[in-house]
């Protein structure tokens, strides 16, 4: 029984490793980017809120998955607050079981202050997403005995205005350079967790995926964003991005029962 067990936390903490180190590779990959006008403020949670994304990590990332989670990149209230994928304060704190310190960006927008776990916004895209997680799987250990959740891109881009601004509205030349390092991190991912799906959460995120995995063996999906922004994901997400799910086989398959 020991040594099973014993392999199985060795198994784990690799994999963990791994993903760490792929991450920290995009981050020193991505800090000499640069970004012209509209944008004036990059925010990369990978780099001042680390320990937030290594805990998630660590903790959940203990095993290959049967499906991974891609979103587009962090939103302002949420993993660019506390370093976790679709990151909202409560659902982190209490659902996931994390709470870290965060520092601040080295150039801070002032009208988008990150102020960590001490945040008093909640963000509406994670909120829903793990809200729908904890309702289908009632324990976060559940869940991610299957399954787990990345971002395509790990940067929150920020206008003079504060307004957020999503990677797909980058100029070409931007894209073509960031999207290159985020491609190779999005494979890296993929060998390491050998998940049999991945579901895009959005269309960007789909696209970029297909695009960026064309050559893996893997099967892709989709779910409606849950962004407020998306009108039809005001209508009853939580019963839509599920329905999905069921449609696929995703969360049919007898292992997610």
């Amino acid at each position: 029984r020991y040594p099973a067990r014993g392999r199985r936390i060795r198994v784990g903490e690799r994999i963990a490793a791994e993903l760490l180190a792929a991450a920290s590779r995009l981050r020193r990959e991505l800090h000499g980017l640069r970004f012209g006008p509209p944008v004036s403020h990059v925010y990369d949670p990978l780099d001042y809120a680390r320990r937030g994304y290594e805990a998630y990590v660590r903790r959940y990332a203990t095993g290959p998955k049967r499906v991974l989670f891609v979103g587009m990149n962090p939103g302002p209230f949420g993993m660019a607050q506390t370093g976790v994928p679709f990151g909202e304060i409560a659902a982190v704190r209490d659902w996931l079981g994390i709470e870290a310190a965060v520092r601040r960006p080295a150039i801070e927008h002032p009208k988008r202050p990150v102020n960590g776990f001490a945040c008093a916004r909640s963000e509406v895209s994670g909120r829903r997403f793990w809200g729908l997680c904890a309702g289908r799987f009632g324990s976060p250990q559940k869940f991610f005995r299957h399954h787990f959740v990345v971002n395509y891109c790990p940067l929150a881009f920020m206008e003079r205005s504060g307004r957020n601004r999503t990677p797909d509205k980058l100029p070409a030349a931007e894209k073509a350079r960031l999207f290159a390092h985020c491609d190779e991190h999005l494979r890296q991912v993929v060998k390491v967790l050998e998940p049999e799906w991945l579901i895009g959460i959005g269309h960007f995120a789909e696209g970029r995926a297909t695009e960026a995995l064309r050559d893996m063996p893997i099967k892709f999906g989709r779910i409606l964003h849950p962004a407020p922004a998306n009108p039809l994901a005001n209508q009853g997400w939580a019963g839509r991005a599920s329905d999905q799910l069921d449609r696929l086989g995703v969360w049919r398959h007898p292992k997610n029962c």
